[in-house]
């Protein structure tokens, strides 16, 4: 299996801005050191025209220039610099790479990604631009997919990636998410289920299990799972109460599911903001074994 990773493009953060980013650099080592069969590889950036065929050319423009207003660069949550921009930029390579992989292979992981708060013409919420959109436009320019499904687990809704496939029906999305958390005002999925603050394993799996079945149902040629570890229980930003049991449960649902359906499959992290770093990491990790695990079955 291969995965993907960016997080030697370190930013030039201020301490109260590092906490979302550290999970990072932990989570390749404990890959390279646990799953040593997993091929790691540093992505290629993704160029403008790839960025522009989702997002507004002129705010591509004014990324890369480190022209963005304060109100455009407040939204997104970190500074501006050339390095947020290459890191952004291989986030996006990463998702576009482990698609083209996951079609030949069955499966992949970019270590990173899952930036689903960016639109169009603006980002929000730690994300620039959107890795998932982006992959999904270069994979039907190159002719490898004529349809797609993204399954949204992380506890933010993807309002982003939601508006940016409203009226596409070759799109399936799909998201659960916290009903009274960030984003406050929520865009239309295809399939959207808002879970209410402290909402535990059971109610958390019975909606897994429907909008997986419903993205699947879509009959996509390949299938975007943003994995999110925030909807744990000591995530700072999380509100939700689903256990690290519960989340395990969650990648194998998903990962078996395409397994037995032979739907190519691309996991992207998302967020995570646990109180112990450990925790976001474990969650993450056990998502990337997740995979490994099932396709070994299928070996």
């Amino acid at each position: 299996m291969h995965a993907y990773y960016c997080d030697h493009f370190v930013l030039p953060l201020p301490p109260h801005h590092r906490f979302p980013m550290e999970k990072y650099s932990l989570l390749r080592r404990r890959v390279a050191r646990e799953l040593p069969d997993v091929q790691m590889y540093v992505p290629p950036a993704a160029t403008a025209d790839e960025l522009m065929r989702v997002h507004d050319p002129r705010y591509v423009r004014r990324v890369f220039q480190g022209a963005l207003c304060p109100d455009q660069v407040r939204r997104i949550g970190f500074p501006w610099s050339p390095e947020l921009v290459e890191r952004s930029r291989r986030s996006v390579g990463g998702t576009i790479a482990a698609a083209r992989q996951a079609i030949l292979d069955g499966g992949a992981v970019n270590l990173a990604g899952g930036t689903h708060h960016a639109f169009s013409d603006r980002g929000e919420g730690f994300c620039v631009f959107n890795d998932v959109a982006v992959s999904i436009e270069a994979m039907r320019r190159e002719g490898r997919i004529g349809r797609a499904a993204v399954v949204d687990l992380d506890v933010h809704q993807g309002n982003g990636t939601a508006r940016l496939f409203q009226g596409d029906r070759s799109v399936y999305t799909a998201s659960v998410h916290g009903e009274s958390n960030f984003p406050f005002h929520k865009e239309m999925s295809d399939l959207d289920i808002a879970l209410p603050d402290g909402a535990d394993d059971g109610a958390f799996l019975a909606a897994t299990e429907r909008v997986l079945d419903g993205a699947l149902d879509h009959g996509p040629d390949l299938l975007y799972y943003v994995a999110g570890a925030d909807p744990f229980v000591d995530d700072r930003l999380g509100r939700l109460a689903v256990s690290a049991r519960g989340l395990a449960v969650r990648d194998a649902m998903v990962t078996e599911a395409c397994r037995t359906r032979g739907v190519p499959l691309v996991i992207v992290m998302a967020g995570g903001y646990g109180l112990h770093i450990a925790d976001t990491v474990a969650i993450h990790f056990h998502s990337v074994r997740a995979l490994v695990e099932e396709w070994g079955r299928a070996a």
